[in-house]
């Protein structure tokens, strides 16, 4: 029944499970001018349905406004270029107002679909946004993918958003991915010619 499985943890000198669950936060007085509800956690092994009417049925309560959805996904991308974040709406006026584009993903999909389309049966607008993470830099977490998904996080809800460490981190993880590229050849060549698709595709 469970994919995510709990952790065993020692604190001083004893055994402890840490099970993984999902956690709902609401963040009041914000730099951007509303309360925030934000879900954190895993993806359910099993009755999504459920898990999905639970959090609209809170979103409805909070009188949430507008549900976005955050992922990430591998790509042939250079780790040395911006991240590309996509930002996709089912609703009509929400493309035009964020000037987003419409999916066109058919294939199996993960909870952030399913909630994405739960928003949208309970008549709120929702928008997805997906980093593009290089595949051979996909070991988590990115900083630079979590700081280009908070940048357009931004843009979406026209306000800043503190970034704490992230751009540090963000450096950090690019100058790594740097040294591993430098040690191999391989990876170097590759890395190059993502470069040169990015740039002449932008």
């Amino acid at each position: 029944f469970q994919v995510n499985r709990p952790r065993v943890l020692l604190e001083n000198g004893r055994r402890r499970i840490s099970w993984r669950t999902t956690r709902v936060l609401v963040a009041t007085n914000t730099s951007l001018g509303r309360d925030v509800v934000l879900v954190q956690g895993v993806e359910p092994s099993f009755r999504w349905r459920a898990f999905a009417i639970e959090l609209m049925e809170l979103a409805q309560a909070a009188d949430v406004s507008m549900v976005v959805t955050l992922g990430a996904l591998m790509a042939d991308v250079a780790h040395s270029r911006p991240i590309p974040v996509s930002a996709t709406s089912d609703s009509e006026d929400t493309r035009h107002r964020h000037d987003l584009e419409m999916s066109s993903y058919e294939g199996p999909t993960g909870i952030v679909g399913v909630l994405a389309d739960a928003a949208t049966q309970v008549g709120v607008p929702s928008v997805s946004c997906w980093a593009a993470v290089p595949h051979y830099a996909g070991h988590s977490p990115s900083p630079k993918a979590t700081l280009a998904l908070v940048s357009r996080l931004e843009d979406l809800l026209d306000g800043p958003i503190e970034h704490g460490e992230l751009d540090e981190d963000s450096h950090a993880w690019e100058r790594g991915i740097n040294e591993l590229a430098a040690s191999d050849t391989e990876v170097a060549e590759y890395v190059e010619s993502l470069e040169e698709a990015q740039d002449t595709a932008d």
